[in-house]
Parts: structure tokens; C-alpha cells; sequence
């Protein structure tokens, strides 16, 4: 089964208010007068950090993606609960963990530990948060003649991964792979204007296209006009790496977003198109838009995700 496969046979199971179909990043449940809006994301070794890396970057970055989930709701963190396998450098884990959430003032309020030796290392983390705004966005609501904006430049992770596997690579800068920054505070800002809104995780281009299938619409991105943390010749790269954790969201044309953030494209009625179109032409069916998670051996080759 690939991941989307085996995501359409849960969504039989899933069939709560609060699961949004399996169709958006986070959980939102309603209780008395409270939306609560809940997230669990893991990080594998070899797959989204490097085996030699220091674990208190992984601890640090188990935490930013998963409160990047919740940036994209507009919610305020409220707590994690960790998942942690035990193994070497668990003290170097513990420091990046109480510096992350010290960074973004969110308590640890429980979780669980186990060990399985000689086993690649897996974490998982719930976050919770509290709505901002209510509905909290999701990946649906993009109209036809909104705007495609994104808070910052792609690419970044994909350029810092690389300068960590290179001998050569101690002189640039790698913070982008390793610590990503959630962008709680632009995604409340945001959130009681956006149509649509998502973080960039897995490839701007796939992201793009999740908007426009569970919108029923055309996300028309003009590939020139999205910001780059890369070489010019690396464009098309950048655009399909992911690991960036901006903010993806859909707006009306007279609105102008609150935080800083570059307009990249149009929503349009699907014509039959599907849901993405790049400089005007439905995406070469032959290249990945980003990356996806198959039935198939860890890629130690290229980590992301």
C-alpha cells in the first residue's frame, strides 16, 4: 500500500466530526466553548533525520513540525505528549527538547518511552492547541479568483540537508534541515482571513495540489514567482523538496495578508486540469510534485518529509 492507499482505507474509520476526513493536517474537536485543535506527527531515522545527526536537532525538530501543524490552524500550543525510543544520546534529546520548548513556551505533559535495539529509531509527538479563530482553516475553502500566497522562500531544507551530507559543508549553513521555525504567530494572524491554509512539508507543488483536491479547484502557481533558498538552476527542486514549514494559504484578491508573504499564484475553477497547473500546464505526470511516503526500504539517500 502507499501512504495514500492506506489513508482512504482509514478514512472509513475515521468518520468523527473532529477527523475532517483524514483531509487536513490536525484534529479540531469542540468541547463546551473550546475548539482544541490536535496533531501527531513522528520522524524516522535515515528517512527525516541523518543517522550521525545530533539529537538534540532531532528533538528540536520532532517539536517545530508537529507546532507547525498547528501554525496552520491559527492555534495557540497548549502541550506535547512525546513518543521516544530509547538509544544512544538521549541526554543530547532531553537538551534539544527542553530547548525547543522553552523557545516556544509549551509544556511537556506526558507521553511514553520504549526500546527496541538495533532497530532504526522512530519519535512521535502530540501536539495540542487551542483555536485562535474559529473554524480553524484547512486544506479546503480555496474559492475561484482567490490569491496563492506563501510566507517565505522554499528550498532551504533541501540545501541545508545537503550541506550536512558534503565533506565540505561545515561552512554553510544547515538550520533550515535541522531547526525549522513554526510560524505560530503569522498563522494566528492569518487565520481569520485564509480560504485555505496549510504548512509546506512535503513539496510546495504536492502541497499546492492537496489545496485544490479537498477545495474541489485549480491552484494556478507561476514557478518564477515563488521565493527560493537555493540556485537558480535548483528551481524546480526546490519547489518539490518540502521540509521548508511555510505557510501555504489562499486568500480573497482585495485582501492584503497581515505578515510578510509573497503572492505565487491564482485559484481557479477546475477545467478538468485536477488541481494544479504550473506556468499554465498540468504537472508532467512522470516527475514527483513532492515527496511521498511508499512501502519501501528507508531512504537514507534523501531525507525529508
Amino acid at each position: 500500500m502507499t501512504e495514500a492507499d492506506f489513508i482512504s482505507t482509514l478514512r472509513h474509520l475515521a468518520t468523527a466530526p473532529a477527523a475532517r476526513g483524514l483531509a487536513d493536517d490536525c484534529a479540531v474537536l469542540d468541547i463546551g466553548n473550546e475548539t482544541l485543535v490536535l496533531t501527531y506527527d513522528m520522524l524516522a531515522e535515515g528517512v527525516h533525520y541523518l543517522p550521525d545527526q545530533d539529537m538534540a536537532d532531532v528533538a528540536w525538530k520532532l517539536v517545530a513540525t508537529n507546532l507547525s501543524d498547528l501554525a496552520a490552524k491559527g492555534a495557540s500550543p497548549v502541550g506535547v505528549l512525546l513518543g521516544f525510543m530509547l538509544g544512544d544520546n538521549d541526554d543530547r534529546f532531553a537538551s534539544g527538547l527542553a530547548e525547543v520548548l522553552a523557545t516556544y513556551d509549551v509544556p511537556l505533559l506526558g507521553g511514553d518511552t520504549v526500546s527496541a535495539p538495533g532497530a532504526p529509531r522512530v519519535f512521535g509527538l502530540t501536539a495540542l492547541g487551542t483555536a485562535t479563530h474559529c473554524p480553524p482553516p484547512s486544506r479546503a475553502g480555496a474559492q475561484p479568483g482567490d490569491a496563492v500566497w506563501i510566507t517565505g522562500p522554499v528550498g532551504g531544507a533541501m540545501m541545508g540537508l545537503e550541506a550536512l551530507r558534503a565533506s565540505n559543508g561545515a561552512g554553510t549553513d544547515s538550520t533550515a534541515y535541522r531547526r525549522p521555525t513554526p510560524l505560530l504567530a503569522e498563522g494566528q494572524a492569518l487565520a481569520p482571513l485564509v480560504t485555505a491554509m496549510m504548512d509546506v512539508s512535503d513539496g510546495l507543488l504536492l502541497d499546492a495540489s492537496r489545496i485544490g483536491t479537498a477545495s474541489g479547484v485549480t491552484l494556478a502557481i507561476d514557478s518564477k514567482a515563488v521565493p527560493i533558498a537555493a540556485p537558480e538552476d535548483r528551481r524546480a527542486d526546490a519547489l518539490r523538496w518540502g521540509d521548508d514549514y511555510q505557510l501555504l494559504f489562499t486568500m480573497p484578491t482585495e485582501l492584503t495578508p497581515p505578515v510578510s508573504a509573497v503572492r505565487i499564484g491564482t485559484v481557479e475553477r477546475d477545467q478538468g486540469d485536477g488541481p494544479l497547473l504550473i506556468d499554465g500546464r498540468v504537472p508532467a505526470a512522470d516527475r514527483p510534485l513532492g515527496y511521498r511516503h511508499q512501502h519501501l526500504p528507508p531512504r537514507h539517500d534523501a531525507p525529508q518529509g
